[in-house]
């Protein structure tokens, strides 16, 4: 196993400075039923698979689409499932709930929700590289910085607001799909391939962050103060700030027994009899 080389962050001025990388193997649109059973035998074959869904961009608040496209990767091959043709096949939902085939992916739970809203399974050997990634130190969520990190070039997020809809995908969105399953899959057999920190390196890394995080928002407002003329007031330790929060939280539990003790004598009181 090697040794944990992660950086916590990356910037977008470097990012935008990066190569693009994008997955260069055999795309196939599965868009009729008759297609899903090779498709899915093929797949079945690999021991690791790399998943990311597509749906319809919505520019309205509360309007969401179904799950127009799922794109299932391995090193070699990429197929590109269009649901909004052949909706959720069975032999799909009976992929995703194999526990002998690992599927990885991204914020996983929403694209097992919005698959299983097409067609419910229950999903076995799913694993959310998110969920992994700070026990190697990164602390960065998007798998556009994620890949970056891992592998020091960036994947091309130019189609994502596309419409996954159309009667025909693009190549440009072919090539996008495929690309982000496939990075899902490389960003997991990476990690895997390196040493894991320990509970309390990990706690730690969070707690430096929080720490930078809270001492940048106190740089922002002492700007604000000092332009209207304020001396901006000593500032609190991540400790001291801690356990200010927390005699907040202890007065406001105490407020609401007082409140409940109140109400429930209130109640208890005998309205007097009526003559």
């Amino acid at each position: 196993m090697e040794e944990n080389h992660y950086i916590q962050h990356i910037s977008k001025d470097l990012l935008q400075w990066m190569p693009v990388a994008a997955f260069e193997g055999e795309v196939v649109v599965v868009d009729r039923e008759e297609q899903v059973a090779e498709a899915v035998a093929y797949l079945r074959t690999q021991e690791v698979i790399g998943v990311d869904t597509e749906a319809r961009p919505s520019f309205q608040r509360g309007v969401h689409y179904p799950t127009a496209l799922v794109q299932i990767a391995s090193h070699e091959r990429c197929y590109l499932f269009r649901l909004t043709h052949i909706g959720m096949p069975q032999e799909l939902a009976d992929l995703f709930a194999d526990p002998s085939i690992r599927k990885v992916g991204l914020a996983f739970r929403d694209d097992i929700n919005g698959l299983r809203r097409r067609r419910d399974f229950k999903p076995a050997n799913c694993v959310d590289v998110q969920s992994m990634v700070a026990r190697y130190g990164i602390l960065d969520l998007g798998l556009q910085k994620v890949f970056a990190i891992c592998f020091g070039k960036k994947i091309s997020k130019s189609q994502q607001l596309t419409n996954w809809e159309n009667s025909r995908l693009t190549p440009e969105q072919a090539r996008y799909a495929s690309t982000d399953a496939w990075a899902t899959l490389l960003i997991y057999e990476d990690l895997i391939a390196h040493e894991a920190l320990s509970a309390k390196e990990v706690e730690a890394l969070k707690r430096e962050e929080k720490e930078r995080m809270i001492e940048h928002q106190q740089e922002i407002q002492d700007q604000r103060l000092r332009e209207k003329g304020i001396e901006p007031p000593p500032h609190m330790t991540l400790e001291e700030r801690e356990a200010h929060q927390a005699e907040r939280r202890r007065e406001a539990r105490k407020r609401k027994r007082h409140r409940q003790t109140a109400a429930k004598a209130a109640s208890g009181k005998k309205s007097p009899d009526k003559p």
